[in-house]
Parts: C-alpha cells; sequence; structure tokens
C-alpha cells in the first residue's frame, strides 16, 4: 500500500520533473537531451551483447560517474564483449559517462522512479546486473529488479549519520527499498553499520573506489607546469559551493590580500557548472578582475595593474589541472554546512587541502587525511585563508603534507579489485542459477 501511495505520488509530479529539467535546461543544455528517456520511452532498440551480459551501471553525477570508470575498466577486461549500459541523472554526469562509452555501449537516464518508466526501462535495455553507485536507491525501481529478478547492488555504498537519520524517519519506504537489495558493498564499517541498522543486506567493507582512481598525468603535469610559470603561490577554493566564494572574497578584500603584485593568486573553482557565470559576476562586484579557465590559451592570464585579478575555473573535467596549479587548497563544502567535497582527488594530487567544520559527506576519508597530516582543519574559512598563508610561506611543512598527501592516498586503494571481483562472482552465480 505504502509503495503504491508512493508510485502514485512520482506519476503526479511528473510534470513538475518535466519544468525542472527545461530550466535547468536554459543554463546545461545536457539536461535538454532525450527528456522522454527519463520517462522510459526510447526512439532505438538496443543491439544484443557478444556475450550476453549487459552489465548496468547508474552514476548518478560527475562524482560517482568518475568513481564508476575504473570499475567499468576493470570489467571490460575480466568479461570481454561485454556491453555496459550507463545511465545517469545530472548533465555533467552524462557529458563524463560519454568518455567512458565503447562501440555497442548504451547510455541513457536513469528512469523516473514510476512503476511505468521502470518497467519500460528494464524490458527495454534487459540488464543481466545493476550496480547503483554510492547512494542511489529508489523503491519503484528495486521493487520492480525484485519481479523481474534483475540483481540489483550498490557498489561504493555510503551512509552518513545525517542521511541515515533522515532515511529512519521514511523507514516505511526506506527499509523495504534496501532491504530487496541483491548485495550493498560499503566504504566504511561505519557506512556498513549505519546501513545494516536501516535493513540494507551489506556483505562487505570493501574500500572506496575514488582511492583507485589515477589523476590524468597530462592535466596534472600541466598544472604543475603553469604554476612554476606564475612565480607566486597559488591558492585555490575547490569545488565551492553557495555562499563560500562571497565569504572568502569579502575576506580578501578587508585584508588586502590580493593588492600586492607579489601576494597569493587566488584560484575560485565552483563546485556546479550553472554557476560559473553567477561566480563571475560575484567577484566582478567585489571589484576584482576575473580570468577565466574557459578563455586561457598557454597558461593562466597575467596579472594586470588595473585590477587585482581572481582566476575561475570554469570548466568540467580538469580538477586534476586545478590542483596541480594550487600550492594549497580549501575544501569547498566544509565551511557552509553542506557536507564538503571530495577530497581523496586532492590527495592523489598530491595538494595539501584545508578544510571546515562540515565534512559529514566524506566524514570518514577527511577523519584519515586529517590523522595522516595531509589535511588541516579548521573552524571557518577566515581561519582556513590565515592557515593557507601560512603553508605557502612555509616551504618544510607544505612539502611534509605533500609527501603526506601522495602517502594516505596510497595506502588506502585496493576497493576496485574487491569491487571488481564481488561483481564477477555475483555474474557467476546468476549463470549458474540459470543453468
Amino acid at each position: 500500500m505504502t509503495r503504491l501511495f508512493y508510485g502514485w505520488l512520482m506519476w503526479l509530479i511528473q510534470p513538475l520533473l518535466r519544468r525542472k529539467l527545461r530550466r535547468r535546461g536554459v543554463q546545461e543544455p545536457g539536461y535538454l537531451i532525450a527528456i522522454e528517456a527519463r520517462f522510459g520511452h526510447y526512439t532505438r532498440p538496443p543491439v544484443p551483447p557478444l556475450d550476453g551480459h549487459t552489465v548496468w551501471i547508474h552514476a548518478v553525477s560527475l562524482g560517482e560517474t568518475r568513481a564508476a570508470a575504473g570499475l567499468i575498466a576493470y570489467l571490460r577486461e575480466h568479461l570481454p564483449g561485454m556491453r555496459l549500459l550507463l545511465t545517469h541523472g545530472t548533465a555533467t554526469g552524462r557529458e563524463e559517462g560519454a568518455k567512458l562509452l565503447q562501440p555497442g555501449d548504451l547510455q541513457t537516464w536513469q528512469p523516473w522512479d514510476t512503476p511505468g518508466a521502470v518497467k519500460r526501462f528494464l524490458t527495454h535495455f534487459k540488464p543481466s546486473l545493476g550496480i547503483l553507485m554510492e547512494t542511489e536507491i529508489w523503491p519503484q525501481l528495486v521493487a520492480c529488479c525484485q519481479r523481474l529478478k534483475v540483481p540489483l547492488v550498490v557498489a561504493n555504498a555510503r551512509m552518513s549519520a545525517k542521511s541515515q537519520k533522515r532515511m529512519r524517519r521514511l523507514a516505511w519506504l526506506s527499509r523495504p527499498a534496501l532491504g530487496g537489495l541483491t548485495a550493498v558493498w560499503a566504504q566504511t564499517e561505519a557506512d556498513a553499520q549505519r546501513l545494516r541498522q536501516l535493513g540494507a543486506p551489506v556483505q562487505g567493507v570493501l574500500g572506496n573506489l575514488k582511492f583507485d582512481a589515477t589523476p590524468q598525468a597530462a592535466l596534472l603535469g600541466m598544472g604543475q607546469l603553469w604554476r612554476r610559470q606564475v612565480g607566486r603561490p597559488v591558492v585555490m577554493l575547490a569545488s565551492s559551493r553557495e555562499g563560500e566564494e562571497a565569504a572568502l572574497l569579502e575576506r580578501l578584500t578587508a585584508s588586502a590580500l590580493v593588492t600586492d603584485s607579489t601576494a597569493v593568486q587566488w584560484l575560485i573553482v565552483p563546485r556546479h557548472p550553472q554557476r560559473f557565470n553567477e561566480v563571475a559576476a560575484l567577484i566582478e562586484a567585489q571589484g576584482f578582475e576575473v580570468s577565466r579557465r574557459s578563455h586561457w590559451h598557454d597558461g593562466p592570464s597575467a596579472r594586470t595593474d588595473a585590477r587585482p585579478v581572481i582566476w575561475l575555473g570554469d570548466s568540467l573535467g580538469d580538477m586534476a589541472l586545478y590542483y596541480g596549479l594550487a600550492d594549497v587548497a580549501l575544501l569547498g563544502g566544509s565551511f557552509e554546512p553542506l557536507g564538503g567535497q571530495n577530497l581523496i582527488e586532492a590527495a592523489a594530487c598530491a595538494c595539501p587541502m584545508v578544510m571546515g567544520p562540515h565534512t559529514f559527506n566524506f566524514s570518514e576519508a577527511a577523519d584519515w587525511a586529517e590523522v595522516a597530516g595531509a589535511a588541516r582543519r579548521v573552524a571557518s574559512l577566515s581561519q582556513a585563508v590565515e592557515v593557507a598563508l601560512a603553508l605557502v610561506s612555509d616551504s618544510v611543512e607544505r612539502a611534509r603534507m605533500i609527501h603526506a598527501a601522495a602517502e594516505f592516498s596510497s595506502a588506502h586503494r585496493g576497493a576496485l579489485e574487491k569491487t571488481g571481483a564481488a561483481v564477477l562472482a555475483l555474474l557467476s552465480q546468476q549463470t549458474v542459477d540459470r543453468l
């Protein structure tokens, strides 16, 4: 009865979703691509895979898609002829996912969680197995996979205390959904405990796939080259969220930290591409000149004599370049109560990190990085600026943090091999069961 009510509600609000997609599409045209596919309506039939295996991986956004890249490569190596079905919920995830496709692969949107859309999705693509990355659990999707006997697992699963509390309030909906999964492979023991308490079939703690991702060497090297050419320290606000850019700019203005020609060069990289223009306007409103990455050719533009310059990282897929360019990075999303962004990529690029008090989205990784000496934790963005300035002036301490970041990143690898083996074992068991 409860799922029936939920399904009816999701069907009822479909017009709101369509309106939201049209609004988002004004700034991000990717949201206007194949809108009907979100509701289970497809124009072309899929071609059957060579070996009968269609492995479906759902990576909702950019971070999950990057985490899935290594797993996709592992499965291709061990399942020759496999056809990949890759689904997303955001335009940035879809754009990144397109880079992972090979001839014969399929890419589409996650179906909206109504019984009709989900059933049409599953009967159209006929996946052998579904892998949800990290946290994307939808009640109708799970229920329909159960009915059609499609094994559905969650890989790289995480569950913060805040999310657990929210799901407990919706236990009538979340408990059957979590309990209907075939398997859940958690990142940490803390994630596993929270998921078990919600009724999920946790079958292992395999680590975080993001530690196994390797930064693009060409981008990282380019950033490091540009940093040497700049001739002054670079501090980045990485993956910034609403409110953080304004706080940083006000801090810089109040203390005149960017007026000296030998001062630190500040770089702001917003988390969401739809905010690039908004942040550029914010920088200019504070009296700074904006130098946008999208306008660079052979490197960042030089400082002018007219106004102090703030660099704006307004490109996707360039985080390795930005971390290579930065001497120190401030962790976006951690200075407002937003949970923080992923700091694992910063560690993989050996970039010292300063983080605020709000890291509940990646609490274990943040705590581990702090203990390892790869990151510093502060109470506010103002304190983070002070710590960053101290670090760029202390080459010995910064070198120690660079080494600690590299060691921290290396020490936590290994989730890819374990997760890939678990997927192969499940597929093998499924084949045996069908004989």
